[in-house]
């Protein structure tokens, strides 16, 4: 098992990180990004050089999930998995009460100003610890938005809608121009020292 980390595979989503052994039958701890019970009934996992690996068992202890996977069963070969990422198929994941998205749900959603113009598309969502970022890809570069800010509204259909509240310059608006930033090239006070 210490080949690489292979990349998951397309249609993926990023569920959790193996922690460590839980006991001796090579049980694995489990750190989920979400609900834990959104998990309990996977199949199957993604995990690095394993592959697609399938779930035998899913605990829920008080310092949270653990999991027993196909082929894992010593604490040693458990251990050998410890910081590995855990990937779920797209179309396996249960679906979410109203108003909770999954990331690949997020990911190809245009985003757009209070007038509706189209600002630019979501490529990522990162987990940034206490905030998700969505990775905007705009015509003039990109940037970071706070998901769960208030002026984010979410329209899986029509897309993310950045309300009248939302601060200029968050995708390189004309922001910069209005403050009176400096100019393109120019460097910043102390920057060339």
């Amino acid at each position: 098992m210490s080949a690489p980390n292979k990349p998951a595979p397309d249609q993926t989503t990023l569920v959790g990180t193996l922690l460590g052994p839980h006991g001796v039958a090579g049980a694995i701890k489990l750190q989920v990004i979400g609900s834990p019970q959104q998990l309990s009934k996977l199949k199957r996992l993604y995990i690095g050089e394993l592959g697609w690996t399938r779930v035998l068992k899913f605990e829920l202890h008080g310092a949270g999930p653990a999991i027993t996977l196909g082929g894992i069963s010593d604490r040693t070969a458990a251990a050998e998995l410890r910081g590995r990422p855990v990937y779920a198929h797209d179309d396996e994941l249960p679906a979410l009460p109203e108003g909770e998205y999954y990331y690949h749900q997020l990911r190809g959603l245009e985003v757009k100003d209070a007038a509706g113009t189209v600002l630019g598309e979501v490529t990522d969502v990162l987990d940034a610890g206490h905030q998700d970022l969505l990775v905007v890809k705009s015509q003039r570069g990109g940037g970071l938005i706070p998901l769960q800010a208030p002026y984010v509204k979410i329209n899986p259909g029509v897309g993310i809608l950045l309300t009248e509240d939302a601060p200029l310059g968050l995708l390189g608006e004309e922001a910069s121009d209005e403050v009176g930033g400096p100019e393109a090239g120019e460097p910043l006070d102390g920057a060339d020292e």
